[in-house]
């Protein structure tokens, strides 16, 4: 096991932080490892406001990761953090209205790596007599960026992932170091097992689900996107959605920027599901604030893309508010449309997974309105599970 790169700075305890419930605001410590809201289960929030603006013009100088945006970020002494040299990924051109964010490029190849860094360095700041193991649940790429992180900060790592999870992202995460649990089933069986586990005394849940500190990660996507746009965002941040992390976070960011009177006006935020596994999609348009009641009737379906392949997100009734709020929608797309999508990218140099090109099969379908401006995240790298089979 390998040491950590770097001591925790003395502002770095998040002894002072509380988590609460947006839904029955409960309140609990950061520092008790409670995993969730212990009156209704539900995930939680971080009590938390940036200590002030980012200073646009003063970003030059600084270090080239996510950490660079300090001001905005729930660790003090941020820059002194753990870091892969996450983020700071492209941005290109794909058309003349749609853009692409590289995120692929990330250390562990998908944009994981924005919210586990920041669990890993949490974990790591909450110091040994705490957490003696870290555990995380994931369909893949989050817990290759959890086992990574884990690795590099010396932290032990146990990840559980479906059976059916990509041999190439198995082998990912063992290289790492993290013990993987193979579940029988499908994605919900697996989270299930991860929070048995997680209850564990000494264990810190490393969820990018329920909790926010991974939402403060992937919020730096619209940080990066606001920077290299010269302070400014695009007309529509679109993005591909199953628990919700990059879209929740990407409306952080969205809220923080408008608060702070960096950006003018706030982009809608389009949702893309597999067709096959959409309840989000089909809640919204039914005009639902969250999900029905009680399990899904059936197993979710197969579906080229397995990333975002989930029946029921904790934070649908957020993710469902957030569309909503921002004038978005949600459009969904067929793995027909997928296994083109990831073809075309390819024909234009970009090898992504099947669940990354969802946003390109998006926006091919419905491109942006005429003088309108769109940016789509590519979430994994291509070589994490090779071409969609038809």
């Amino acid at each position: 096991m390998t040491t950590p790169t770097t001591s925790p700075p003395p502002a770095a305890s998040p002894a002072s932080m509380t988590y609460r419930c947006p839904a029955d605001g409960t309140r609990a410590p950061v520092a008790s490892l409670a995993w969730h809201c212990p009156t209704c289960g539900g995930p939680w929030d971080l009590d938390f406001t940036p200590s002030s603006p980012v200073p646009l013009k003063s970003l030059a100088g600084r270090v080239n990761s996510l950490w660079r945006y300090e001001e905005a970020l729930p660790l003090r002494g941020a820059a002194a953090g753990l870091t892969l040299g996450e983020g700071r990924t492209p941005l290109v051109p794909l058309t003349g209205s749609v853009s692409a964010k590289l995120d692929f490029l990330m250390p562990t190849l998908s944009f994981k790596d924005r919210g586990a860094v920041m669990l890993a360095e949490l974990a790591r700041r909450l110091g040994p007599e705490r957490v003696a193991r870290v555990v995380a649940d994931s369909s893949g790429n989050a817990g290759t960026a959890v086992a990574a992180y884990c690795a590099r900060a010396g932290l032990p790592c146990a990840v559980y992932v479906p059976e059916a999870t990509s041999p190439k992202k198995t082998e990912q995460i063992r290289a790492h170091g993290a013990f993987v649990t193979l579940v029988p089933g499908d994605r919900e069986a697996t989270a299930s097992a991860a929070r048995a586990a997680a209850d564990e005394p000494g264990t810190f849940y490393a969820s990018h689900v329920h909790n926010p500190y991974f939402l403060h990660g992937t919020k730096t996507y619209v940080y990066e996107l606001w920077e290299d746009l010269g302070g400014r965002l695009p007309d529509a941040v679109v993005v591909p959605v199953g628990n919700g992390t990059l879209l929740l976070g990407a409306w952080l960011a969205v809220n923080e920027l408008h608060a702070q009177g960096l950006v003018d006006s706030r982009p809608a935020l389009i949702a893309v599901q597999a067709r096959a596994v959409s309840p989000l999609a089909t809640a919204f348009h039914a005009g639902a604030d969250d999900l029905p009641a009680g399990p899904p009737a059936s197993p979710a379906p197969p579906t080229l893309a397995e990333g975002i392949a989930i029946p029921r997100p904790p934070r649908a009734p957020q993710i469902l508010r957030a569309v909503r709020e921002s004038g978005g929608t949600f459009l969904t797309v067929t793995d027909d449309q997928i296994r083109a999508a990831q073809l075309d990218l390819a024909a234009r140099g970009l090898f992504v997974e099947s669940t990354g090109v969802a946003c390109w099969a998006a926006m091919t379908a419905q491109p942006p309105q005429e003088g309108r401006t769109a940016v789509i995240p590519l979430c994994g790298a291509g070589a994490k599970t090779g071409l969609a089979a038809r």
